[in-house]
């Protein structure tokens, strides 16, 4: 028989022993009898010659035992019936610790789907981010963090390179979907050869595009994301081979993608392929993101180089025109800064979830404390049993094995409750987290998650348990068996661990709120920044785009997009309408190049790069985004081609020192460009959040003279229509919208309906959420600071009513007792705001990125915050010490 069988097979073990003795002493005292022997004196007599009937049976069971199991199991009852026995002790301790846990799992749940777990593409290690840094492009960082590819690029580099397996670019973009319902606009990315097999994720249906589908006259065929997929053909598997029309285009559907693919984080609706002509590419048009897979054994730091030697191939293989200097770009300084594509997928967003962790974190530190200090109190209520259990021979191990058994036992219950409270926090996490959160589908209560709940719970309950260990578990010969009067004075010894962790209470707690209320300012700050439009509940906005397929001639192009601004001014209760080619915070790719002005010479000096956006008549009246000077576009202007363009107002002070200024003066993207006269100055525009900078920026009139010289005009074929209306946002509204879009042309599309306001929240979510969750963790860390105080106090002055008594009978004065508590309290929360400001003004400088128009240390914040922690101790301990005023010293006297 195995020792596991052996041991959960015990009890009949024990039984069948206990028989085995019996029989052998009644076969003894028959042996006996049949002597002549009477009854009784055989019975002595065999029980005196067997021995010791209760030591030989134990012997016996050792043979079966594991003794320090069994002695584990039988401290575990112990501890269990006298957790039983105090119901509100143990339900107040479970639920303190379920809380904590509970919210560090929720939340290290989200940063482990969103930073810890590989990314969900084969062998994601290999991956890199194709990312390029031009230091010396002027003004470039003033928009974008990074210069993207452009087609030659890729073609040069996928061509030429010794580090990749494989490599392709891609671009987020829409796409207009008739002939299956009504019309509909869909998000795609457009891909080249390379990018699937990059990721390598089979498809779920049909099979990959491939290289042949980059031949303009091949076979046109699209892929379909699986969300779309579901949505629009109900996951029809039959739908691989059947042919939409895209853009005003048949395509052919060559397959599926699995649930929850994204091409680095994008979720589209359809993959699209793209092919480069190599004789019609030039070295611009930086616009494209790449992405590759490591050979094995190669670093990133080898790809850079390899891919910074390919430069000069680049710069020698194209040109940007006729007349043009192909090394032109080397005062760029163009280099590689590949980058692991997890860091790419995951952004900035690292920062703000490890905040929010430590944050939780240190509130399962307070509620830790807290429980400590309430089994202090246990242990103290337990000293004079300690006691005599160790005179009784109990060692240290044994008294220590205990007490930590009892925290640690309540510590997987808080675990296995705070499971349950986890998966609601995580819920919640999700709903209120920002929409552009990364991964955000992928974020779930895991393996890895409930691993961290269990060894959260083991390593709280050995924290908090190991303080009473430390103060009640001593050598036998430390224990006296007096001491433990239940009416004796405490003594300082036995409140100075209680007053420590209070310290630590409202060290940790004031770090907390200090995060909590820098968060909050930095919101009202950045809710106090003018965006560059105003009123966002009353401005709705919608994107169409117009393809080429569709439409060809650009000047048609402008006069449908013209019919439909004035079809959506004429809806009733709208007063104006307008559209641009993006609109601030949406997202949308910008242009941008250098400016030339008129009179400037650059031999040897580059202008800076500024950003570009193209705008119809009425559209800054619409956004409500002001004039400074001069005056905005009339539609004669954009039919006649006059050469105008209007600047926003720091370009404007930028280049001629003042917005009036800029009235008349003229300036030009190319030479072969006609010089453009400024004609308006507007207020600068948050374009990327109010967080962010307002970029130096050229407003274009929505159509042009070709740009790069004599052919056909230049129009923009996606724009965000504008209007101002009390309707916006309703759905009676958005119906008439879509009406009078396709009563001008009824294989439009309309898509991304928004209002202003919805896409201002988007742009605030992620500061939102930060301080969402800081104030969450600010106001539990309050809370338990204060209780902590609250108990401590109250603690006090129950073990201190003997002592009060004898006070008030030598005529001391209620107040004058009343304050020496309050005083307590005003000590120990000085003593941990002092400690609790020096480490928020070292721990408040790690959250910089996060703030904004705030200093980390703002002297309001770190006054104010202080200030109010001691109001509510103040309160905290004037609660329990008015009991002093009950006291009767007759009554206290007379107990003892």
């Amino acid at each position: 028989m195995s020792r596991f069988s052996r041991f959960f097979f015990r009890n009949r073990r024990y039984d069948d022993i206990s028989v085995s003795i019996q029989e052998h002493i009644a076969e003894r005292i028959d042996e006996l009898m049949e002597e002549g022997m009477a009854r009784d004196e055989a019975e002595r007599t065999a029980r005196r010659d067997f021995g010791n009937v209760t030591l030989l049976r134990e012997r016996s069971r050792e043979v079966w035992q594991w003794q320090r199991l069994e002695s584990l199991l039988m401290d575990l009852k112990h501890v269990c019936r006298r957790l039983v026995r105090s119901p509100g002790f143990a339900i107040t301790v479970v639920l303190t610790l379920a809380i904590g846990i509970g919210a560090n799992t929720a939340v290290f749940s989200v940063l482990n789907s969103v930073l810890l777990r590989p990314l969900p593409y084969s062998e994601p290690e290999q991956l890199v981010a194709m990312r390029l840094n031009a230091p010396g492009a002027p003004g470039l960082t003033d928009f974008r963090d990074e210069l993207r590819m452009s087609p030659s690029m890729y073609l040069t580099f996928a061509a030429h390179n010794r580090s990749f397996q494989s490599m392709g670019v891609w671009l987020p973009g829409t796409a207009s979907i008739t002939g299956i319902a009504k019309p509909e606009q869909v998000n795609t990315a457009v891909i080249t050869d390379g990018v699937l097999q990059t990721l390598d994720v089979p498809a779920t249906a049909g099979q990959w595009l491939t290289a042949a589908d980059q031949d303009p006259h091949g076979a046109q065929r699209v892929m379909l994301g699986y969300g779309y997929w579901q949505r629009r053909f109900g996951g029809d598997p039959g739908v691989v081979g059947r042919t939409i029309s895209v853009d005003s285009q048949s395509r052919v559907i060559a397959g599926v993608m699995p649930r929850g693919f994204k091409v680095v984080g994008y979720d589209f609706d359809l993959l699209v392929p793209v092919a480069f002509d190599p004789v019609k590419q030039s070295l611009a048009v930086f616009a494209y993101h790449g992405i590759g897979r490591l050979r094995p054994g190669v670093t990133i730091s080898q790809a850079d180089a390899d891919v910074a030697r390919l430069l000069n191939v680049w710069m020698d293989s194209w040109t940007n025109g006729p007349g043009t200097d192909s090394h032109w770009y080397l005062k760029w300084k163009i280099t590689p800064a590949f980058l692991p594509l997890k860091e790419q997928v995951v952004g900035s967003v690292g920062n703000v979830l490890w905040v929010v962790m430590a944050t939780i974190g240190i509130v399962m530190l307070i509620a830790c404390t807290n429980v400590a200090n309430l089994l202090l109190v246990r242990a103290d209520g337990r000293q004079q049993e300690l006691a005599v259990r160790s005179a009784l021979g109990a060692g240290r191990w044994r008294v220590a094995r205990e007490l930590l058994l009892e925290s640690v036992t309540l510590g997987l219950l808080g675990g296995a409750v705070g499971v349950g409270v986890a998966y609601a926090g995580l819920r919640l996490l999700i709903a209120i987290g920002p929409e552009n959160l990364p991964r955000l589908s992928e974020i779930s209560l895991d393996g890895r998650s409930l691993a961290f709940t269990l060894m959260l719970s083991v390593f709280s309950g050995l924290f908090f348990g190991l303080i009473p260990v430390l103060r009640y578990a001593p050598s036998r010969q430390a224990v006296p068996l007096i001491g433990a009067m239940r009416t004796a004075s405490v003594s300082r010894e036995r409140q100075r661990g209680r007053n420590l962790l209070v310290v630590a209470q409202v060290a940790m707690a004031l770090v907390l709120l200090i995060s909590a209320v820098l968060m909050i300012r930095t919101f009202n700050v950045m809710r106090n920044v003018d965006p560059g439009f105003s009123d966002p509940p009353s401005l709705q906005v919608m994107r169409i785009s117009i393809p080429e397929t569709l439409v060809r001639d650009p000047q048609t192009v402008v006069r449908i997009q013209n019919s439909i601004q004035d079809k959506l001014a004429a809806i009733p209760g709208v007063t104006s309408a307008g559209f641009a080619v993006s609109v601030p915070m949406s997202g949308a790719e910008p242009n941008w190049d250098g400016i030339y002005l008129e009179g400037k010479n650059y031999e040897g000096e580059e202008p800076p790069l500024r950003l570009f956006n193209y705008v119809s008549p009425g559209y800054f009246h619409t956004a409500g985004t002001r004039f400074v000077a001069g005056q905005d576009f009339a539609w004669s202007d954009i039919y006649s081609l006059r050469p105008v363009a209007i600047l926003s107002e720091s370009l404007a002070r930028e280049l001629w020192g003042s917005s009036s200024a800029a009235i008349g003066k003229r300036f030009r993207e190319f030479p072969s460009m006609p010089w453009h006269e400024v004609v308006g100055v507007v207020q600068d525009v948050r374009e990327n959040g109010v967080n962010q900078s307002s970029p130096a920026t050229v407003y274009w009139p929505s159509m042009m003279a070709n740009l790069y010289g004599p052919g056909p005009l230049d129009a923009r074929r996606t724009a965000y229509f504008a209007l101002r209306s009390s309707r916006a946002g309703t759905e009676t509204f958005i119906n008439e919208m879509q009406q009078a879009v396709w009563s001008v042309n009824s294989n439009l599309p309309v898509a991304a309906i928004s209002t202003m306001q919805d896409i201002y929240s988007e742009s605030m979510a992620r500061t939102s959420f930060t301080l969402v969750m800081l104030a969450v963790a600010g106001t539990m860390a309050l809370a338990l600071g204060i209780l902590g105080i609250y108990g401590v106090i109250s603690y006090a002055v129950s073990q201190r009513t003997r002592e009060i008594g004898i006070r008030m009978a030598l005529g001391a004065n209620k107040s004058e007792l009343l304050w020496m508590f309050v005083r307590s309290a005003l000590v120990l929360t000085g003593i941990g705001t002092v400690v609790g400001l020096g480490a928020a003004a070292g721990l408040m400088r790690l959250m910089r990125t996060l703030l904004f128009g705030i200093s980390p240390l703002d002297p309001i914040t770190f006054t104010v915050v202080p200030v109010a922690l001691v109001a509510a101790a103040v309160l905290a301990s004037y609660l329990p010490a008015r009991r002093t005023a009950a006291v009767n010293p007759v009554d206290a006297l007379r107990a003892e």
